[in-house]
């Protein structure tokens, strides 16, 4: 591909081919499927297309890859990760998991440093939108102790603000990022 003056992003076997229209892109496709005939392999069905970054975007190793309305490439988490991410969450944060909140703390912690380790280069709200999500389950947790029902939302947020949890040392994917962020 570089012979062609095609730029390659490859891991494992997945790849991405960059192509600067619709022609080059075609063409690069038909040198992967003579590649992969003569090899004896076969591209996946469904994952092999040709993508304008500029429209819909494109999945590539658990991150979405699309073009903002000012042109520039950004990247979050694909839905997939994301709702992986919450799925484990919500198995760690049971409001019936009667454990003390820095002990849940501590194990949902571990969680979100690897998560965050993955995928701290996604565009900065995505983990806004997370770390309210899981401080809404988190007062959720409490607001059950209280022995009261529904989600922790509305009054909770003063009852319980965000600066309680990070007190009692819940990580907050946000001011991971902003650290991330910094120059060194």
């Amino acid at each position: 591909m570089a012979a062609r003056g095609l730029e390659m992003v490859r891991y494992t076997d997945d790849l991405v081919i960059l192509c600067r229209s619709q022609a080059e892109a075609e063409q690069a496709l038909g040198v992967v499927r003579q590649w992969c005939d003569a090899e004896g392999l076969m591209l996946h069905p469904t994952k092999t297309r040709i993508v304008d970054v500029r429209g819909d975007g494109f999945d590539f190793l658990g991150y979405h890859f699309e073009t903002t309305r000012k042109g520039h490439l950004t990247r979050w988490p694909r839905t997939k990760s994301r709702d992986k991410l919450k799925d484990t969450i919500r198995t760690k944060t049971k409001r019936t998991d009667g454990r003390g909140l820095r002990v849940l703390l501590a194990n949902l912690n571990g969680t979100l440093r690897g998560w965050f380790g993955y995928f701290k280069h996604s565009c900065r709200t995505t983990f806004t939108v997370l770390d309210g999500w899981i401080r809404g389950r988190l007062r959720a947790i409490l607001k059950r102790r209280d022995g009261r029902r529904g989600h922790g939302r509305g009054w909770n947020h003063q009852r319980w603000p965000n600066a309680y949890f990070t007190e009692r040392g819940l990580d907050s994917l946000v001011a991971a990022h902003a650290k991330a962020c910094q120059p060194t």
